[in-house]
């Protein structure tokens, strides 16, 4: 429940930021006396497709600490967590990028991830059960798969296209709102009609779930890279071994849902793939043997 109210809150927190800037533009009506003003549209759309995928970018790292109740290690505790931060600082090293903080969380499941603005502010958090079940070099191997997922610049780049069909799915649901209240149902008023905003809804849903099967691929992508970068940094045997450990693990990903893209597990088949952020296992097994 405390993360469901987070999540909430912090939603709720960028709308309203957002809506400020939009009075102050100028732009928050979108339709007037002569019609849909698409330059007010494109900004208003704009405005809140990449508004709020940069706000939640921005708090990322906040926000995925307390999603899964990530503790960043300050001070190694014991010789595992000196070990951990050894092994990112070497990684992040070879990569070239700056030393991100390092995190655990407790979950049963064999798991990682990393988040954060940029290739020099960045957090990589593992699991309490991906310590337990995979030997040391395996968990190289995943580390050096978030690395290379931060040295990739994947976080900014899936924020840009995230914004990119965020912004479209809000101009042309409108757009088709528009033509339906106005062409269709010959609605005169001034301002949007009961038509407009159902259809708007409608339309949104619809090309909202389109517009994600363009996310989901390039999310995938994204893995397949990492996986290689992953190999690069430790040998494509340790990527390989960690993988087939996924696969032998028997129970699902804990992670939240809003945090399951920016995790090493994952992946399904069949018509749900296109909406899965991550490949099959398999898949990720065979692109590694398929190496040079």
């Amino acid at each position: 429940m405390k993360r469901i109210l987070l999540f909430v809150a912090t939603n709720i927190a960028i709308i309203l930021v957002l809506s400020i800037v939009l009075n102050l533009l100028g732009v928050d009506r979108i339709i007037d006396g002569s019609g849909l003003n698409l330059t007010s549209l494109l900004i208003f759309a704009s405005v809140f497709g990449f508004g709020g995928s940069f706000v939640s970018l921005a708090m990322s790292k906040w926000s995925a600490k307390r999603l899964t109740g990530a503790q960043v290690i300050e001070s190694p505790r014991n010789e595992m967590e000196a070990w951990l931060l050894n092994t990112v600082k070497r990684q992040a090293a070879a990569a070239g990028i700056g030393m991100p903080e390092v995190a655990v969380y407790d979950a049963p499941d064999a798991n990682a991830f990393a988040t954060g603005m940029n290739r020099n502010s960045s957090l990589v958090a593992v699991s309490t059960g991906l310590l337990r079940i995979m030997p040391r070099g395996e968990v190289e191997a995943v580390l050096g798969h978030e690395i290379s997922h931060v040295a990739n610049g994947d976080m900014v780049t899936l924020t840009l296209i995230q914004g990119v069909v965020n912004t479209f799915v809000i101009f042309i649901s409108r757009v088709v709102g528009y033509f339906v209240d106005r062409v269709v149902f010959k609605s005169e008023d001034e301002g949007p009609g009961p038509a407009y905003m159902i259809t708007t809804i409608i339309a949104q849903l619809v090309f909202g779930v389109l517009a994600s099967v363009i996310v989901m691929w390039f999310s995938r992508q994204r893995e397949f890279r990492a996986d290689a970068g992953s190999a690069a940094l430790e040998g494509r045997g340790k990527m390989i071994a960690a993988l087939r450990s996924l696969q032998k693990t028997a129970e699902q990903p804990h992670l939240p849902n809003q945090m399951a893209a920016f995790g090493i597990a994952g992946g399904t088949s069949g018509f749900m793939k296109l909406f899965m952020t991550h490949p099959p296992l398999e898949e990720r097994i065979a692109a590694l043997e398929a190496m040079g």
